[in-house]
């Protein structure tokens, strides 16, 4: 009797002490991993094509249309001549005119990007107006082969644009990203990079933009230019960012 006595006591003594061990061992256990802070998925582009035929090659783009709808807009319709602009020689308007035919890539960068678009080929030429940021906080430039539009500072968009080589995290929330351009066309914007330039990063022998077309659902993706596919080449160090 004294030893079932005894039993009990021990046992209810222990108690207090194993729920209190197992309290604290289930405290001291990670949390979950939470999904409430986890980054969303980048947007895919859901917009038109844009076929930029170079005389080095082709670059193939899809758009942004839904993160950066007015500036998709102003690129289509300068490239296609809807959108009417000012050149900057003559301050003439100019109406049905397509913009981007027959400029030059202005700046490459080797490791960075290429940039274009205006009409001057030296970085001050614009359409005349200016468009709006629309800066998507999931959108980065965290891949290769983003287009994006140049600028001067906030709100500053217009013609002039730029195309990335590789990943840069310094241009995120500074520049509207407007497109996403497939590995073909990254190997080109590799290549035309490197050709030989001056002090200003100017191409020396002129690297033109023949043609933009705009390719929509359902449209056919125009012919191809006669130009054998760039090789592939090894980047090169640099630092720069674009104006």
């Amino acid at each position: 009797m004294k030893l079932f006595k005894l039993t009990v006591a021990l046992s209810l003594a222990l108690t207090p002490a194993l729920a209190a061990a197992q309290s604290s061992s289930t405290a001291d256990l990670p949390d979950a991993p939470s999904t409430a802070n986890a980054p969303k998925p980048e947007p895919i582009p859901t917009g038109p094509i844009v076929v930029i035929d170079t005389s080095m090659g082709r670059l193939t783009c899809k758009t942004f249309d839904k993160q950066a709808p007015s500036n998709v807009a102003n690129f289509i319709g300068l490239a296609e001549g809807l959108k009417d602009w000012t050149d900057p020689a003559t301050h003439a308007r100019q109406h049905g005119k397509r913009f981007y035919d027959g400029l030059q890539f202005h700046r490459v960068i080797p490791e960075f990007m290429i940039q274009g678009g205006d009409p001057v080929g030296d970085g001050t030429g614009d359409a005349g107006y200016y468009v709006k940021d629309e800066i998507d906080p999931s959108l980065n430039f965290s891949v290769p082969g983003r287009l994006a539009m140049a600028n001067s500072g906030p709100d500053t968009n217009g013609s002039q644009f730029f195309i990335t080589e590789q990943a840069f995290t310094d241009g995120n929330g500074k520049y509207t990203i407007v497109g996403q351009c497939d590995a073909p066309s990254v190997q080109l914007v590799m290549a035309i990079a490197r050709v030989p330039r001056n002090k200003d990063d100017r191409p020396k022998t002129p690297v033109l933009i023949n043609r933009v077309t705009i390719v929509r659902d359902g449209q056919p993706m125009p012919p191809a230019p006669a130009i054998a596919a760039p090789a592939t080449v090894q980047p090169a160090p640099t630092s720069n960012i674009p104006r």
